[in-house]
């Protein structure tokens, strides 16, 4: 009866789930403002490619600073982008004082600015903050696999030690991608994450 177990889960995870994986609380840094904190031209020192191919973590570390509060230590992930942009979780927002908007990545208009610090060197962007909104990465292979398309809203069962579904989740599609959900520490928290944690897509109807 287990072998019989251990195989029907077996199939469903080459065919139906898909991994999960925990983001904690990063910035992106523009080049303009990546010279201004660390030098002109300075080049990042990598720590570890991330599951997304061309995205690394950087050795490099910025405190974020506001009138209520300081995270310090916060990863920067390379490579560099077009606009800087901090991503952390909504228990980070209560710590920081601030009122993040819940954003897919790259959507910062109308989000709330902060100062940046490395060392000596301060900066305050006018807008950047958000609070990362959960999402699957997939290659159009696998969207095709699971049925679902670009920007579409699923549910997802996570089976981590809490098992919990999540609503709202929105499905990205790209040729780039390595298919993952991701969730911030707040949510990875709440259902028991652990680094083998798979989670099955469900259709909204």
């Amino acid at each position: 009866m287990e072998q019989i177990v251990e195989k029907i889960f077996s199939i469903l995870k080459s065919e139906l789930m898909i991994e999960v994986e925990a983001s904690g609380r990063h910035i992106h840094l523009s080049q303009e403002d990546a010279d201004f904190l660390f030098g002109k031209n300075y080049v990042f020192q990598k720590q570890k490619d991330l599951s997304q191919p061309g995205q690394y973590a950087c050795k490099e570390r910025v405190d974020l600073v506001t009138q209520k509060g300081i995270i310090s230590n916060v990863a920067i992930l390379g490579p560099v982008r077009s606009e800087t942009q901090v991503e952390i979780s909504m228990t980070d927002a209560r710590i920081l004082g601030l009122s993040p908007p819940v954003r897919l990545s790259g959507d910062i208009h109308d989000s709330p600015g902060i100062t940046l610090r490395v060392n000596d060197k301060q900066l305050t962007i006018a807008k950047g903050v958000i609070i990362a909104k959960r999402h699957i990465h997939l290659t159009p292979e696998s969207a095709k696999k699971y049925g679902v398309q670009d920007r579409e809203k699923v549910r997802i069962k996570v089976f981590g030690t809490r098992p919990l579904i999540f609503d709202d989740t929105i499905v990205r599609v790209s040729n780039a991608f390595h298919d993952d959900v991701h969730l911030d520490y707040d949510e990875a928290n709440a259902c028991g994450y652990t680094s083998d944690t798979l989670a099955l897509i469900q259709k909204i109807s």
